[in-house]
């Protein structure tokens, strides 16, 4: 674990600082995970990337095979000028909601475990291309049920350090990524904006990406040095 000239341990208990990423789909977290991470790398840190889907989520391939053989959800990354039609958190049905109840619970608890050890591993700061967040946000919030589970896994799941969440102009997202319909992109989004309330996220508004990037260096490095830093210069360490 590296120590930053005159202000000590990364963050207080000398562990790894945990920063994740939620957000639509088309929201930008791409662009400023890859920003934050030339940024800290540049400043000479060690950081470990995880990426949820791949690296979380119980049984991921097998899942996405589901949505690809069950709902017919077309494979790959929608671009505006390859479009695609994705069907799998879009589907609502009271059985896929049973099914994502459970499924996510094991995510959470893997999630614990993957947080609670793979943060005592030689890295200065983690980095979670999205979290928890981004499948409670595809529950029915306004459901008590789902209300006390969304309460439930809060809990269980360690927080991060900074939890970003990106959020975006529906429209606009889409353009830049068109997969999901756009009401499903607006009820998304205020799915998200719910739940950061009870989740602890902070929420950076639709600004234009360098002006996100600044906003996101600067919750980083207060997190990183209890504030002391400057997100316009790289981090001294020694």
């Amino acid at each position: 674990m590296r120590e930053l000239n005159g202000v000590g341990q990364l963050t207080a208990g000398g562990r790894p600082c945990v920063v994740s990423f939620s957000g639509i789909d088309g929201a930008g977290k791409t662009t400023q995970i890859d920003a934050l991470l030339v940024w800290l790398r540049d400043a000479g840190l060690e950081v470990r990337l995880l990426r949820f889907w791949d690296d979380i989520a119980v049984a991921g391939s097998l899942r996405e095979g589901m949505s690809h053989n069950l709902f017919k959800s077309e494979k790959g990354v929608g671009s505006p000028l390859k479009p695609v039609q994705r069907r799998d958190k879009n589907v609502r049905s009271w059985y896929m909601t049973v099914a994502r109840l459970f499924l996510y619970l094991l995510d959470a608890v893997r999630l614990t475990f993957v947080v609670a050890t793979g943060t005592r591993k030689e890295a200065d700061v983690v980095i979670f291309d999205r979290y928890i967040y981004d499948e409670l946000a595809n529950l029915d919030l306004a459901n008590p049920v789902v209300k006390a589970y969304v309460r439930l896994l809060l809990m269980l799941v360690p927080r991060p350090d900074v939890a970003f969440l990106l959020d975006a102009d529906p429209e606009q997202a889409r353009a830049r990524k068109p997969e999901y319909p756009l009401e499903f992109l607006h009820r998304s989004r205020a799915s998200y904006l719910a739940l950061s309330k009870s989740a602890g996220m902070t929420v950076i508004e639709p600004l234009a990406p360098e002006a996100v990037t600044r906003l996101v260096l600067k919750e980083v490095a207060g997190a990183l040095v209890g504030g002391e830093a400057d997100a316009r210069q790289p981090l001294a360490y020694r």
